[in-house]
């Protein structure tokens, strides 16, 4: 693979690398030096890159093993606030307060699922992955996958609804 070629196929999927590592890292400089480092082995073995069918799903799951193992070494502090442009502006503030604590609620909760229903998760409902992409990357098979969503979806629903009638009783 070329400069050509590796500009056009990879540096592309930045954006994409960036948000899948900032939701397992949960650290802006920390996702930014991991998209980095990637491209970095990427460029260091691009003679390979040939040899690669989804240079997409190769990539996620290289990021995704790359913040596994930043997440084992560096064990960072996983409390840090959600991006204000992920809160809807509403025109009453209680209810836009109310909304803040909700998001912050459902992100510690996410935060909470085991590794691979967060991953998950992340690839599925903000990354739009099929459940095939996610097998591929995951290294897990389809329905597994499914299984593995479905659960994550559960558990979040269930802590929900917890709240909720706590707020209401």
């Amino acid at each position: 693979m070329d400069a050509a070629q590796f500009n056009s196929v990879i540096l592309p999927l930045t954006d994409q690398l960036f948000r899948m590592a900032k939701s397992i890292v949960c650290n802006d400089e920390a996702a930014k030096d991991a998209v980095q480092e990637l491209n970095a082995k990427l460029w260091e073995n691009r003679s390979q890159l040939d040899k690669v069918q989804n240079l997409t799903a190769f990539a996620m799951k290289s990021m995704r093993n790359l913040c596994l193992d930043w997440l084992r070494t560096k064990k960072p502090n996983r409390d840090v606030p959600l991006d204000e442009n992920l809160i809807a502006t509403m025109p009453n503030p209680h209810q836009l307060i109310e909304q803040k604590d909700m998001t912050n609620y459902v992100k510690q909760l996410i935060d909470k699922l085991p590794e691979l229903q967060r991953t998950i998760i992340h690839l599925r409902d903000v990354e739009g992955l099929e459940i095939s992409e996610i097998a591929t990357i995951t290294a897990t098979t389809e329905n597994a996958v499914s299984v593995n969503l479905s659960r994550a979806r559960q558990k979040l629903r269930k802590e929900l609804m917890a709240i909720w009638n706590e707020k209401i009783m």
